[in-house]
């Protein structure tokens, strides 16, 4: 399978998908806001009230909430999700800090276009607690996953990975906060290397198309 290259007659239209702060998005934000890039913000939508919607307004990009809370069921809220991106017609899906577990349907429709940041080295430690399960482990080494999004639970194709070492007076919190600084930098290049080159798949093995030397 091959995903082709997105920006070649303008900048890739970008959805991104929040739950809180939204540092990650402002990450995007900024890149995209950035002369000649690959990247447009299009819209920006939450599951809730928070306070990384700001950022989108901060930066005229249209943000929408799709308060989980307020339906009746997960089919539901699914449904509206899902109407709510296809109406940005976007190219690609960004997670950033997204804490809902997406329905079937999204990843089908943009199937290979759904990209997700995730704070630990998968396949280690999948699921809403990255850091808090590696320092329960011991490990010496955690990080930051950009993958993209399947049917499963932080279990699609790996983009990129970075290193983050975990300290021994480290708490969930502060192995988090340093996480998220290479996380910002990692997502965005990522996006961008997706947007303008692409990426090829070998069974589960995923190969950004960068240009060889």
């Amino acid at each position: 399978m091959s995903f082709p290259a997105l920006a070649t007659a303008g900048p890739a239209r970008v959805v991104v998908l929040i739950s809180g702060s939204g540092s990650n998005l402002l990450a995007l934000l900024e890149a995209a806001r950035s002369e000649g890039s690959p990247l447009e913000i299009v819209a920006v939508v939450a599951d809730r009230d928070c306070s990384g919607l700001q950022h989108a307004l901060d930066y005229g990009v249209p943000t929408h909430v799709i308060n989980f809370a307020d339906f009746a069921s997960r089919d539901a809220w699914d449904a509206s999700l899902l109407t709510c991106i296809t109406a940005a017609e976007p190219d690609l899906i960004v997670c950033a800090g997204f804490m809902r577990v997406i329905g079937p349907e999204l990843p089908e429709l943009y199937r290979g276009a759904i990209i997700n940041t995730h704070p630990a080295l998968l396949p280690a430690f999948p699921g809403a607690h990255g850091a808090r399960d590696a320092l329960t482990h011991g490990v010496k080494v955690s990080g930051v996953t950009v993958h993209v999004v399947d049917a499963g639970l932080d279990t699609g194709p790996i983009l990129a990975q970075a290193a983050v070492p975990v300290l021994r007076d480290d708490t969930p919190d502060t192995l988090q906060e340093r996480i998220k600084g290479v996380e910002r930098e990692l997502l965005v290049n990522t996006v961008a290397a997706v947007a303008v080159h692409g990426y090829s798949l070998e069974g589960r093995v995923a190969h950004l198309n960068l240009p060889t030397a």
